[in-house]
């Protein structure tokens, strides 16, 4: 009986781990390493390893910014409405991209609800490379102010109450002190919200468009040179994203064991 079970755990964890793998290594079974570096030559290819590289490293500099702040007070403090904060900044992990997509447009498109008072700025956002940004943090800010958050409320603040004895300022204590204990978190989180940013697919098409050179992510990409029947150049900047992706989660596993 127990040599049972333990066949059917065996089968079932196999087939689960070789319905991921599989797919992911036959990418890179379908070219060989020449035909991916001819295929990213391709001015399509550039373009689109150009714009997602700018735009998500703006995007992971705003949500450090602003996500840094916002952790620090959802793990130190407690205020009215806390909880529905906590809740509302995770809800774009659950929300479909494209849903939220929708939702930025509605807001912040020419027609949306901020569109004249931004049109009256001379400031335009849906369908430019802004908008690419704006919906790389809208989904991938969740991941580093949850690691965040729980990195903070991990510092033991015996130490920086020690370090304010000392004479320590509490800006000082806290780059001195309470972001060097919380690092392995921040990286981390960082990390995993940079890939989430560099993967989008629904937000951005629905509140950036598909523009090449100007909206046209990996992603994006991706998706057109496969509907166009260009199957190296898709096939070269998907192995790009999952070799990205592959690294980020390794990195992120050896940081977590440290």
């Amino acid at each position: 009986m127990r040599f049972a079970i333990r066949a059917g755990l065996v089968v079932a964890a196999v087939l689960l781990v070789a319905l991921i793998a599989l797919p992911l290594a036959n990418l890179f079974l379908h070219l060989t390493p020449a035909d991916v570096a001819a295929a990213l030559q391709t001015p399509e290819a550039l373009d689109a390893l150009r714009l997602s590289a700018v735009t998500t490293v703006i995007a992971l500099a705003v949500i450090i910014a602003l996500g840094t702040p916002l952790a620090y007070i959802l793990a130190r403090f407690s205020f009215p409405g806390r909880r529905v904060v906590d809740a509302l900044v995770d809800v774009p992990i659950v929300v479909p991209p494209a849903v939220a997509g929708l939702a930025l447009l509605l807001a912040f498109g020419r027609n949306g609800t901020f569109g004249p008072l931004l049109h009256a700025a001379g400031i335009q956002l849906a369908f430019t490379t802004a908008a690419v940004v704006i919906a790389q943090v809208f989904v991938a800010s969740p991941f580093y102010v949850r690691a965040a958050r729980a990195g903070f409320a991990g510092v033991d603040r015996t130490l920086e109450a020690a370090s304010l004895t000392l004479g320590m300022g509490p800006l000082r204590t806290f780059a001195r002190i309470t972001v060097p204990l919380a690092a392995p978190a921040l990286v981390g989180g960082a990390v995993l919200s940079w890939a989430r940013a560099l993967g989008e697919f629904g937000a951005t098409i629905m509140f950036a468009g598909n523009l090449m050179g100007t909206t046209q992510t990996l992603p994006l990409a991706v998706y057109v040179q496969l509907e166009s029947g260009n199957v190296p150049v898709a096939v070269a900047l998907a192995v790009v994203m999952i070799a990205c992706s592959l690294v980020i989660v390794f990195g992120v596993r050896s940081l977590e064991a440290r």
